[in-house]
């Protein structure tokens, strides 16, 4: 198998770690095969959109995420490092508002998979960060919900080194209990 899985505290949310073949020239790894991600995630997806941003240190995006047309996705830094966090937003869920964090980089070569029915944010570490990831279904403006990321209920623990630099709409998003769910 090209990954390693990583399981983190929410068991759907899987950590993948490919094999890195490096020398002095460099390195190579293969960031996704669909095969291989079915065989180490257990889920045949399709991917139709693949987005990338970059940020300063200290920006948090999120807690995003779709209430129709909920996305999968599959993250990743190529450039920097940022504390990246899931949380589980289906009410019919056992970890119904529970979440994990992770440190993803471009030293670590790490990928996470946010499975649809999670809200999704990360906080920019390094100097900057660009971050990569591919969604299950497409960006729907009118169906994205935020969660607010200092929800004392949530208690995510981000790295607290750092002031978060918020965009508007993140200023304003609700706490967990006033959010729309997932059933």
């Amino acid at each position: 198998m090209p990954f390693n899985v990583i399981p983190t505290n929410l068991p759907e949310v899987k950590m993948l770690e490919p094999k890195v073949f490096g020398d002095a020239r460099g390195f190579f790894f293969e960031s996704f095969n669909a095969r291989d991600f079915e065989q180490s995630v257990g889920l045949s997806v399709e991917f139709v959109q693949d987005n990338h941003s970059k940020s300063a240190k200290g920006v948090l995006r999120g807690l995003h995420y779709q209430i129709k047309h909920p996305q999968g996705k599959l993250v990743r830094v190529v450039s920097g490092e940022v504390y990246d966090v899931a949380v589980d937003l289906r009410q019919s869920s056992a970890n119904f508002g529970q979440w994990t964090g992770v440190h993803l980089s471009s030293q670590n070569h790490r990928q996470l998979w946010i499975p649809p029915g999670f809200a999704h944010g990360f906080l920019v570490l390094s100097e900057s960060a660009e971050f990569l990831y591919k969604t299950t279904d497409y960006w729907y403006p009118e169906h994205e919900r935020s969660l607010i990321w200092n929800d004392p209920t949530l208690n995510i623990e981000w790295p607290n080194s750092i002031t978060p630099m918020l965009s508007a709409k993140d200023q304003t998003a609700p706490t967990l209990n006033n959010a729309e769910h997932f059933d």
